[in-house]
């Protein structure tokens, strides 16, 4: 099998650092980058071993990636986050895919992703299958520029992408105050990001997105069959929705001159 570099990017991380580090042990590399975290991320992070590099600014998820990346050694790269766990099936399908390539090969991994949410394992909304493009090799991809919601960039576009079966585990919203404050600072860096490019929005438009919001989660992605918690979901991922939108919308208006001027 291929060597392999595991990178991961932290911040305040304490209650998942440990077991998302403990999970990829069998990674010949494991990296840290740490944004400035006030709790015990980087001392717990330090005391399995990792290599942890500490950067005091917050650039966005992109390029943070992109730093994390930059330590990566080995041939093959791995990137997960901090609430997410690499079972071991998942561990073993890997060690299985990459002893197949070929030398020369130019090949990447989509894991599907299983996310749970308030202890429930969420299994429509939209949510799964999920399928995250996060194991290549060094130097054949970069994350893009984007501050929120970035994405892995293949250098060649004829690179074979191939999907393996086991999930990798995302505890990303253990309470819905978990999910209220990712949503927040989503949906403000998304906004700034947007309206950094000169894109402006409408309340009515918020509004309409909101509410396409729910319906797609909740009857065409079949939310309804994850019960009471899909319900919960669907209605978050409205409010997201519309979150978003309203944060450009307020910006835009803030930052308009009165028409006496």
């Amino acid at each position: 099998m291929g060597l392999l570099s595991v990178i991961v990017i932290a911040h305040n991380e304490s209650a998942n650092i440990q077991a998302c580090l403990a999970s990829v042990q069998f990674a010949n590399q494991r990296v840290v980058v740490d944004s400035g975290s006030t709790d015990h991320t980087v001392a717990l992070a330090q005391s399995l071993r990792a290599e942890v590099s500490v950067q005091a600014d917050w650039p966005g998820f992109g390029p943070q990636k992109n730093r994390a990346l930059d330590l990566a050694r080995e041939e093959w790269v791995l990137s997960i986050d901090a609430d997410e766990r690499v079972s071991p099936a998942l561990q073993q399908e890997i060690e299985a895919q990459l002893a197949r390539v070929g030398p020369g090969e130019s090949v990447a991994f989509e894991i599907p992703r299983l996310t749970q949410f308030c202890g429930v394992w969420i299994r429509h909304c939209g949510w799964t299958p999920d399928h995250v493009l996060r194991l290549f090799r060094r130097g054949e991809a970069r994350f893009s520029e984007d501050l929120v919601h970035e994405s892995l960039r293949l250098a060649d576009p004829r690179t074979r992408i191939l999907r393996l079966k086991s999930p990798l585990l995302h505890f990303s919203y253990p309470t819905p105050e978990h999910y209220w404050r990712k949503l927040e600072r989503y949906s403000r860096d998304w906004a700034r990001q947007r309206h950094a490019q000169g894109r402006r929005t409408t309340m009515a438009r918020a509004a309409l997105s909101g509410l396409l919001a729910f319906f797609r989660s909740y009857f065409f992605r079949l939310g309804f069959l994850d019960g009471a918690m899909g319900f919960a979901v669907c209605t978050m991922q409205a409010q997201a929705a519309f979150g978003k939108y309203f944060e450009l919308y307020c910006l835009g208006q803030t930052h308009e001159k009165p028409k006496d001027e």
